[in-house]
């Protein structure tokens, strides 16, 4: 079960596609604060994922400036990260849940065990650490990245 609207964020320490260290918390730091969105996907390379993933790249701006962060997760290796954002031109960071296993999807209540993946879950999480706003879609079902961009404008 996905954590609820008005529950404070887990935080967590993700690789990215670069081997960088993402820290969720960072984003709260006072005078640099950003709402984030949080999204989780179940594999990099396949075509669900990555015609979401291509709709967020085009339109980057609204999902990474001085008051939004896109994060996006997987349980794929730093490794297949780093090669599906080149292939595809992502400049937003691919967060690797790989070791251990799942383990932040676990923690947001969206990793399936049957299939050892994260579920489509998205989470807006505001500058206090807060869950705004969230959804939750099965395997085959994409998102629509308009409902994300209603809830970012009202914060």
């Amino acid at each position: 079960m996905a954590i609820e609207v008005g529950t404070p964020a887990p935080d967590f320490e993700l690789k990215d596609n670069h081997g960088r260290t993402v820290r969720l918390s960072r984003f709260r730091i006072p005078g640099d604060a950003r709402n984030v969105v949080l999204l989780f996907y179940p594999f990099a390379f396949t075509g669900v994922c990555t015609g979401e993933l291509r709709a967020l790249r085009d339109e980057l701006p609204k999902f990474v400036n001085d008051d939004v962060q896109l994060l996006a997760v997987s349980t794929d290796s730093i490794h297949t990260l780093r090669v599906y954002a080149e292939q595809e031109g992502f400049e937003y960071p691919l967060l690797s849940d790989f070791w251990p296993h799942g383990e932040v999807s676990r923690a947001y209540g969206v990793f399936d065990e049957d299939k050892g993946c994260a579920v489509r879950g998205t989470f807006v999480i505001d500058k206090e650490g807060v869950v705004r706003w969230t959804v939750v879609n099965g395997l085959p079902d994409a998102r629509d990245l308009n409902d994300y961009l209603k809830v970012l404008d009202a914060l």
